[in-house]
């Protein structure tokens, strides 16, 4: 399997530009059919959230591959390739292993440490399946990358450090509207950040808070946890004129909070207001910033703040974990595919065996237990000479030279028909479940 990732996110682009490309309507399934027109690119995954959209696939060539994802995605959100420029990455083999743990574990999103990914590259995962385009190769490291994600939060403190991003724009906000705790707070949205927020505002000895989100039900499970008050979502005009902080992280695409409502709802004498946008794509007009009296900070003016205190040494242990992760499985990796040459030799030895056994009943007349002796023995005699080559042949699989070693196996005993055949042999159930022999994608 080669691994590779094209993509972009919060670290390599500037919002607007994410913004354009969000996957959004019918553009993921413009950017399967373009992907599956494609020879380079055999299985694939997209991971499309707030802050990123980047492309897992198994593939061919690396060159041909890159081209093949670059092009598919710019088709499918309409951005031209010369514009997103530097701004589109690609991470190949470990480095592209390395990369997807580390954005299950959490450490590569905004709000760092957040574990809303999981959920988001189960989701994946499921679209990959149901879709067709998502194989065993990639399967393998995709789960293993989610169990990575699942062993961080559970053996680590990375939870905590996302609380960071929210108290990051309430010290924002404090500049220009002194203590929140003294002032009405609207947080518009109940998802994952939302909750977050309302969480983390509650924790600082904020009492006067109102949700308010599309699903109304939502908003008051989401009250009654933090000790808020929830309002439908028509009532949200209202709710946002009388706060002096209004927080908003919801998944619409397309502004939720316009120049021209916020403007109407404010006077000469209104106080000053603060808007904090945490989604992606922003849910606050830019205009809303111009206003008089009223400020704005989105995602980017949060990153630009730094990490919250006390927050590196939980990175470090994580980053740390991840890193011995990803060696270890580059180890698997090395000693599993030594397993089709290793099943390759020994098919080489039967085919050798089966063919003396047949000269040998052509000249010598053996009853039925003697042949059984004779083929015993020769068994026997094969299996103790390729003991050693088989175990030294795994241990060397997982040296950085062990690629070499397998080619020239290969060499020796001509192995690439009997590797040929091994190969097309059908297995009933794959990894998780999956299909065994399926291969999709790339025309397939």
């Amino acid at each position: 399997m080669s691994l590779l990732v094209v993509g972009l996110s919060h670290r390599s682009a500037p919002v607007e530009l994410l913004e354009r490309a969000t996957l959004s309507g019918d553009r993921g399934a413009q950017l399967d059919e373009a992907l599956r027109r494609g020879d380079h690119v055999n299985e694939w995954m997209v991971v499309s959230t707030c802050n990123r959209v980047e492309i897992y696939g198994e593939v061919a060539t690396f060159h041909g591959a890159v081209t093949q994802m670059s092009e598919s995605l710019c088709a499918a959100t309409g951005l031209d390739l010369e514009e997103v420029g530097d701004s589109l990455y690609a991470h190949y083999e470990e480095r592209a292993v390395a990369h997807l743990f580390s954005v299950a574990a959490g450490l590569d999103s905004l709000a760092v440490g957040e574990s809303q990914i999981l959920a988001q590259l189960r989701t994946s995962l499921q679209d990959g399946r149901e879709h067709g385009h998502l194989g065993r190769a990639l399967e393998n490291v995709a789960q293993q990358a989610l169990r990575v994600g699942k062993k961080v939060h559970a053996e680590t403190g990375i939870d905590t450090v996302s609380k960071g991003l929210i108290e990051r724009g309430v010290a924002l906000a404090e500049q220009r509207i002194g203590p929140v705790t003294q002032v009405p707070v609207a947080v518009v949205g109940s998802g994952a950040m939302s909750a977050l927020t309302a969480h983390t505002l509650t924790r600082i000895g904020v009492t006067d808070i109102t949700i308010v989100s599309r699903t109304l039900e939502n908003a008051q499970r989401l009250a009654t946890a933090t000790g808020a008050s929830a309002r439908p979502w028509d009532e949200r005009h209202d709710v946002i004129a009388g706060a002096r902080f209004v927080v908003s992280c919801t998944g619409a695409v397309g502004h939720v909070i316009g120049a021209d409502e916020v403007r109407a709802g404010r006077s000469d004498d209104s106080p000053a207001q603060v808007f904090l946008d945490l989604a992606l794509p922003r849910d606050v007009d830019p205009a809303v910033g111009d206003l008089a009296g009223v400020e704005a900070f989105w995602l980017d003016d949060l990153r630009a703040v730094g990490e919250a205190d006390g927050s590196r040494t939980e990175l470090e242990a994580v980053e740390s974990m991840v890193t011995e992760e990803v060696a270890e499985f580059a180890l698997s990796r090395r000693a599993a595919a030594v397993g089709p040459t290793v099943a390759a030799i020994r098919r080489y030895a039967a085919d050798v065996v089966a063919g003396e056994l047949e000269r040998m009943d052509a000249r010598i007349e053996l009853d039925e237990k003697q042949r059984a002796q004779v083929q015993l023995t020769i068994h026997r005699i094969v299996e103790k000479l390729l003991h050693t080559p088989t175990v030294r042949m795994k241990e060397l699989a997982t040296s950085d030279d062990g690629g070499d070693y397998t080619k020239l196996l290969h060499t020796l005993f001509d192995l690439d028909p009997f590797v040929s055949q091994v190969s097309n042999i059908p297995r009933e159930v794959g990894p998780q479940g999956a299909p065994a022999g399926r291969r999709s994608g790339g025309g397939q």
